[in-house]
């Protein structure tokens, strides 16, 4: 009894697809696509609106961005009326005044950064370990409260809290001290600003690590208990790293943030006598371009600023991949 065998085709060369009457024969997976399509399209059309927003509002008006190169005039045509090259940005590379505001930007976001980053983590390890359930409900619905309210509410309080009449001022003349003018001295708007960021953002910003707390396994506790660990160490050793994935993906989007400084809180919290330290980029960009009517300025600007938070993003996620393993893509 004899048996044929056929011959594998050489390597590097591709069988062509199979031809039947109703043409080519298609690929398994495109195939499985398209079945998956048919059967869950109900799921796949509610993405249709998310897409849909992202195009209208976040894609097309890139194409806006052509007016950094163009001399636009209002009332004149969208996309400009006469090329102009990189002129728009080698007016604001040379203006001092663009070089105050970017440092200001830095020293903002810095700050914001440093001290709002790391407070609802610790806010979130606190709470984790208070044992009574009414007092963590208590805490965490105080702490979400000024999450809920709008930048204008937030700016009023802390403009009369900090007034030369209000409390902060009346408690500091209890002690012997001359009121403070807080809102109109340069030196304290970066306090204010980053003490009522943390205020609003830090009680809501910890609702993504208590829920990342709550799929470490306690098995890993009760081994770290056996092994003589104190609580310090627990959170130390089991803790911080069971959360890690959490803290990256969120420094990583807070890095790609780092530029886009609050533009309404910032707005409603300075005025000329504290621009030295509180004009930043986004309320330089609506004096000139919306005051101004300066567009063609403001968006060379505009790009500038998102250029380097792309820059930004992507080396942070580029870093976090090579360092701890785990990044945003």
């Amino acid at each position: 009894m004899s048996t044929s065998a056929t011959s594998a085709p050489p390597p590097g060369t591709q069988e062509p697809p199979r031809k039947t009457r109703h043409g080519p024969v298609r690929p398994p997976a495109r195939r499985g696509r398209r079945r998956a399509l048919r059967r869950d399209w109900q799921l796949y059309s509610l993405a249709v609106l998310p897409l849909l927003f992202f195009l209208v509002f976040r894609y097309l008006p890139m194409i806006g961005n052509v007016i950094a190169f163009r001399r636009f005039e209002p009332g004149g045509s969208i996309f400009g009326e006469q090329w102009v090259g990189l002129r728009y940005v080698r007016m604001f590379l040379a203006d001092p005044t663009f070089w105050q505001v970017f440092r200001n930007t830095l020293w903002l976001g810095g700050l914001t950064l440093v001290f709002c980053f790391p407070i609802p983590i610790v806010l979130a390890l606190l709470l984790n370990e208070v044992r009574r359930r009414s007092l963590k409900r208590f805490v965490q619905s105080v702490s979400y409260l000024p999450h809920f309210l709008s930048i204008v509410i937030v700016a009023g309080i802390t403009m009369q809290m900090l007034a030369t009449d209000g409390p902060v001022n009346h408690i500091l003349g209890w002690f012997g001290h001359d009121p403070i003018r807080f809102v109109q001295e340069p030196e304290w708007f970066r306090t204010i600003y980053v003490g009522s960021e943390i205020w609003q953002t830090a009680g809501w910003g910890t609702i993504l690590y208590l829920a990342a707390l709550t799929t470490i396994d306690e098995d890993l506790y009760e081994a770290a208990r056996i092994d003589g660990a104190n609580r310090w160490q627990q959170i130390w050793h089991v803790t911080l790293p069971g959360i890690r994935p959490t803290m990256i993906t969120l420094l990583i989007l807070n890095i790609g943030t780092f530029m886009a400084v609050g533009f309404e809180k910032v707005l409603l919290l300075y005025n000329p006598l504290t621009y030295p330290t509180a004009d930043v980029i986004p309320t330089y960009l609506y004096r000139a371009g919306v005051e101004s009517n300066s567009f063609s300025y403001a968006a060379a600007i505009g790009l500038f600023e998102a250029i380097i938070g792309l820059v930004l993003i992507t080396s942070a996620n580029q870093l976090s991949r090579r360092t701890v393993g785990t990044s945003l893509w």
